[in-house]
This record gives structure tokens, C-alpha cells and sequence, in this order.
């Protein structure tokens, strides 16, 4: 991990990082985005032929009767499992879908003025695509953060893909209730949810993390299906005082072992505390290569020259996860996709058990979204109703603004019904 300071004189180069790291995300994509597009195109215009001709070359999928996984796949899985992993599914499921359900958004009904009644309806998406991860690790609890949600807003139809999916992953699907799931990673996975073929009917939107091929097949479909975000390699960011140095190395250790690109800061005043993570990072990361790697490439501590500057330099980071030393900390937290408080809340708990979705926004999304949640499976119909009174009260106010748009018909349209409006009744004596 790097050390750097924001005063004296390693001003200057602490500033051109921070910069560096407010532009970092989607430069990574222009890479493979040729490969993706012809991958792309081609499941478009082919359909199955190019779809399984991928499957076989990426995924390892020879006979295109395992494309999908059969019910009795997935129950079998579950019963193969040891009883203390399905206990801790069992366990995550019910923390994920009690906090899916606290953020469904209600029906309303809402009235401004006498005469006017105003309403939102939540409405389901009719299908969507849930992508599980299943490169160095099996990913059963992206399987959960994905697929309850959509159950909670109560979709119809909820699509899983996977590469060469891991029993545990199977046994996830089991668990929570999946009917559609297919053997299917990459590009072309996006493609054929996208737009659809013979044996994958397509969705209305795509959730879920992947690698570069798969976030960019999601960049390049969006205009066509709709998707959640643009999810890059795992960030986490702790800012602190009061830590310690093994807990913060081991919440950084931790995340920078999902991804050799993945990013990994300490943001602090305290030079003593800043060198004392440095050292415990290096050792507990000494015999897991991927954190290593990530870390030696991606690993950084800030040194702030005051508290405030400390939170500032947090904020414009934008992280995906963020660790702070107390509840108190909320109140200038501003960018980050998802808060653990304290000595406590090691950031894995998040990964897992908790109940908030560990989909979360990188590359400093966290600046305009949140992450993955029941919101992201709804839509939000909006509703009004006019009696002859609330047209009356409001009707000579929208012509006024439609004639400064020169919009006449809008004008008209509204005043046509202003002319046929009974009067409204005048009190007797």
C-alpha cells in the first residue's frame, strides 16, 4: 500500500491521485468493448446458433440440453450441501428479503386541492435477468441479493444466468424459489437476455455484477434493455480516527480479495495510525495472492491534514463501501454505497447477512445512485383525477402556461372542458 499526504511535499501528487480516482470507471471498458460487440451483435442476429457456439467456447457448455438447469438440479444441490450452509442461506435470505420488503415504496393517494385527488401506484417489472458471478468463487449470496428483491416486488418472471453455476449457488436457487436458470456467463449471456433467442426468451431488465465482458455488453445493450449500473471491481474506503489497525487491515484485505483490480484506501490524520495498517495489511494479506495483488496495485492511504479534509476527500471518492467510526459520521456522509459504523460492522457482514444488497454502485456512482434494491424491479405509475371543481381551480392556470408555450391545442383541450363545467353553485341566503 501507498502512503500519501495531502500537505507539505507530497501536496502536489496527492492531488493528481485524488483526481485520477474521481475520473476512475469506465476507461477499463474501452478494451474489450470490440470483442463485445461482435459477441453482441452476432447473438442478435443468430440467435441460438451464436449463443451456443459462445456457450460451448467460454462457458464449457457442449450439449445444449444442459443449457438450463432442471428443478431437480437445484434440489438436488440443497440436499447436498452441508446443514450449517443451508442454515446460513436460510439465515441471509430471510435478512435480505426483510429489508427488501422495508424498502417496497406504498401506494399513495394525495389531494393539493379540493377537487384534485394525486396517486402513485407501484407496479411490478414483467421479467427481468439476474447475472451470479462464478469465476474464482462460487457467489450463492449474489444468487440472493439479485433474485429476492425481484420476488419481494413481486416480478413475474425472474431469469437467472450463470457460468459452470457452483452447488452452492444451485442450492441458493433452490432455496429462495428460481424456476428459470440457465448456464450461461459473458457477453453473450447479456446479449441473449437482452434481445432474446429460441431458448432464452428476453427480459426487460439485467441486474447483477460481472467482469469487463459483462459490464460492457450491459453499457452496450442500455438503450435496448434496461439494466441496474455499471458495477466495477469491489471498492472500500475506511475513514478514521479511532480504529484499529487490525480491524481496518482486515476489512481492506477483505475486499481486495475479490479482485486483483480492486480498490482498497484508508483515509485518516493519523500518521501513526496510517503506518500501523500499512504493516498489518501486508501481513494478513501475505498468503492471499489476489489481495496482495490488489493492494500492491490499488492500495492507498490518505493522509488528510484535518478531520475535515479527511471527510471531504471521502465524499469525492464516492466508495462503494465505507467504513466510519460512528453513527455521528452519517451526518456528513454524503457519496457512498453502503455505511458500516464502528468497530463492530466488519464490511463482510454487508457481503452477506446483513439485509442491504452488496450490488452497490462503483467507480464513483455512488455520487447519483444507491445500490441494487426492490427499487430497482418497480415502476412508479403516477395517477390524477379531476372533478368539475379542481378543473375549475387549476384548468385557467394550465392554459395560461401552455399558450406561453405556444402549445394551443394543450390550451384548447383544456378549456373545452372549463366551458362545459357546471357553474358552481352559489350558496342561498
Amino acid at each position: 500500500m501507498r502512503l500519501i499526504r495531502t500537505k507539505g511535499r507530497g501536496a502536489q501528487q496527492a492531488a493528481e491521485v485524488l483526481v485520477a480516482l474521481e475520473h476512475r470507471g469506465g476507461a477499463a471498458l474501452d478494451t474489450v468493448l470490440p470483442a463485445v460487440k461482435r459477441i453482441v451483435a452476432s447473438v442478435r442476429r443468430h440467435g441460438d446458433r451464436a449463443l451456443l457456439r459462445y456457450a460451448a467456447q467460454f462457458d464449457g457448455l457442449k450439449d445444449k440440453a444442459k443449457l438450463r438447469v432442471t428443478a431437480a438440479e437445484m434440489a438436488a444441490a440443497w440436499d447436498a450441501i452441508d446443514p450449517s450452509l443451508r442454515q446460513a442461506l436460510s439465515t441471509a435470505a430471510a435478512q435480505i428479503r426483510g429489508f427488501a420488503q422495508c424498502q417496497l415504496p406504498a401506494k399513495w393517494k394525495f389531494s393539493p386541492t379540493a377537487g384534485l385527488s394525486t396517486g402513485q401506484l407501484p407496479r411490478p417489472l414483467g421479467s427481468v435477468g439476474c447475472y451470479v458471478p462464478s469465476g474464482r468463487h462460487p457467489l450463492p449470496s449474489t444468487l440472493l441479493m439479485t433474485v429476492i428483491p425481484a420476488q419481494v416486488a413481486d416480478v413475474e418472471r425472474i431469469v437467472v444466468v450463470s457460468p459452470k453455476p457452483a452447488l452452492e449457488t444451485l442450492a441458493a436457487a433452490y432455496h429462495v424459489g428460481v424456476t428459470e436458470f440457465y448456464r450461461l456467463g459473458g457477453a453473450h449471456a447479456v446479449a441473449a437476455l437482452a434481445y432474446g433467442t429460441a431458448s432464452l426468451p428476453r427480459v426487460d431488465k439485467i441486474v447483477g455484477p460481472g467482469n469487463l465482458y459483462v459490464t460492457a455488453a450491459k453499457r452496450l445493450v442500455a438503450f435496448d434493455c434496461a439494466i441496474d449500473m455499471l458495477a466495477g471491481p469491489t471498492e472500500i474506503v475506511v475513514t478514521s480516527e479511532r480504529g484499529t489497525a487490525a480491524n481496518i487491515a482486515s476489512d481492506l484485505v477483505a475486499q481486495a480479495e475479490h479482485d486483483p483490480e480492486a480498490l482498497a484506501i484508508f483515509v485518516t490524520t493519523r500518521a501513526d495510525l496510517a503506518k500501523s495498517v500499512i504493516a498489518e495489511a501486508g501481513i494478513r494479506s501475505r498468503n492471499n495472492t489476489i489481495a496482495r495483488a490488489a493492494l500492491d496495485r490499488n492500495g492507498l492511504v490518505i493522509l488528510a491534514a484535518n478531520v475535515e479534509e479527511a471527510r471531504a476527500i471521502t465524499n469525492r471518492l464516492a466508495p462503494e463501501h465505507l467504513t466510519v467510526d460512528a453513527v455521528g459520521d452519517l451526518d456528513w456522509v454524503q457519496n457512498a454505497g453502503s455505511v458500516f459504523i464502528g468497530r463492530w460492522s466488519a464490511q463482510p457482514m454487508g457481503d452477506y447477512i446483513s439485509g442491504p444488497n452488496h450490488t452497490l454502485p462503483t467507480g464513483g456512482t455512488a455520487r447519483v445512485r444507491g445500490g441494487l434494491s426492490v427499487n430497482d424491479f418497480v415502476k412508479l405509475i403516477t395517477v390524477q383525477e379531476y372533478s368539475a371543481q379542481g378543473l375549475r381551480a387549476l384548468g385557467s392556470h394550465a392554459a395560461t402556461l401552455a399558450e406561453a408555450e405556444g402549445l394551443t391545442g394543450h390550451a384548447e383541450a383544456i378549456r373545452t372542458r372549463l366551458r362545459k363545467s357546471p357553474a358552481k353553485r352559489r350558496p342561498r341566503d
